[in-house]
């Protein structure tokens, strides 16, 4: 959060933080509201997770990444007081096939046809959660491939988005956030992708009625982020679906590997980089890559 931080605020930019970590965790900075960067340049409102999937990352498990997402100011979904959706995602072949008010099982044979697999073929990302299973027992019963992950929803996201990873879906209940934050990377894939408000207590849900949520409303993608021109980023901490995690060589060599998207290009570039911490002066905190 601190390298974020301390590098947001070096680039000619406007920014207002959208979704950020300070409310929720209690941080002093990067809290929704705050304003990074020169105060030159665009007006642009931005996401962030410092670390999605600090669980996963401190047992040493797949799919922790840091990841951003940018779109002009005023463009991104203010969250209020929801803390979870219902989520459908697949990629662009497939965008046309969801439709969140139906059933998983007709939602993926419509998916599978588009993709020319067999629906015992395709593969779906879940949150490992109680909540979800009935959506899992319903997913073996059609004989689907699930992947079960205790956290990742915007790895889950963006790999179901991409056209050449295991991941054909993403299904289930996570985030409001990690949601707005995937948008930017499904926009900039032409994906396909569908939220439905999910409260998971009395206590959320009434708070989103007294601020006039339409409980059944589904969200599309320009919904969650109604700019076309959105930037995500995202660099592998363990390794994910769509990126490998930080590596440690010999002789203080350390390797990362990073996805940049903008929806406006359509460009989508890996960045493999190679950092030599030897190069790091010594006693300086920031900044290290």
């Amino acid at each position: 959060m601190d390298a974020i931080r301390y590098y947001l605020n070096t680039i000619n930019i406007d920014g207002t933080i959208v979704i950020g970590e300070g409310e929720k965790d209690e941080a002093p900075m990067l809290y929704n509201g705050e304003k990074v960067g020169t105060g030159n340049g665009p007006k642009v409102d931005i996401a962030i997770d410092p670390v999605e999937g600090t669980t996963l990352l401190a047992n040493g498990m797949p799919n922790s990444i840091a990841t951003i997402a940018l779109a002009e100011e005023g463009t991104m979904l203010k969250p209020g007081s929801s803390f979870y959706m219902q989520k459908i995602v697949v990629q662009e072949r497939a965008k046309d096939a969801i439709d969140i008010t139906k059933s998983p099982t007709e939602n993926l044979i419509q998916i599978a046809k588009c993709l020319n697999k067999n629906v015992n073929e395709l593969t779906i990302f879940v949150l490992d959660r109680p909540r979800h299973d009935n959506l899992i027992q319903e997913l073996r019963t059609l004989g689907v491939r699930i992947l079960l992950n205790a956290h990742g929803d915007v790895s889950g996201a963006v790999a179901a988005s991409l056209p050449d990873t295991e991941v054909d879906v993403l299904m289930g209940i996570g985030g409001t956030p990690e949601a707005i934050i995937a948008a930017a990377a499904v926009k900039s894939v032409n994906g396909g992708m569908q939220c439905q408000w999910a409260p998971q207590s009395d206590y959320e849900r009434d708070r989103m009625l007294i601020e006039g949520t339409a409980l059944q409303q589904v969200l599309s993608l320009d919904d969650l982020i109604s700019s076309d021109n959105t930037f995500f980023a995202a660099t592998g901490i363990t390794s994910s679906t769509f990126l490998r995690g930080v590596q440690f060589k010999a002789n203080r060599i350390v390797t990362t590997q990073s996805i940049v998207m903008r929806s406006r290009s359509g460009t989508i570039r890996y960045i493999d980089g190679i950092h030599n911490l030897n190069k790091k002066l010594s006693g300086q905190s920031l900044p290290l890559f």
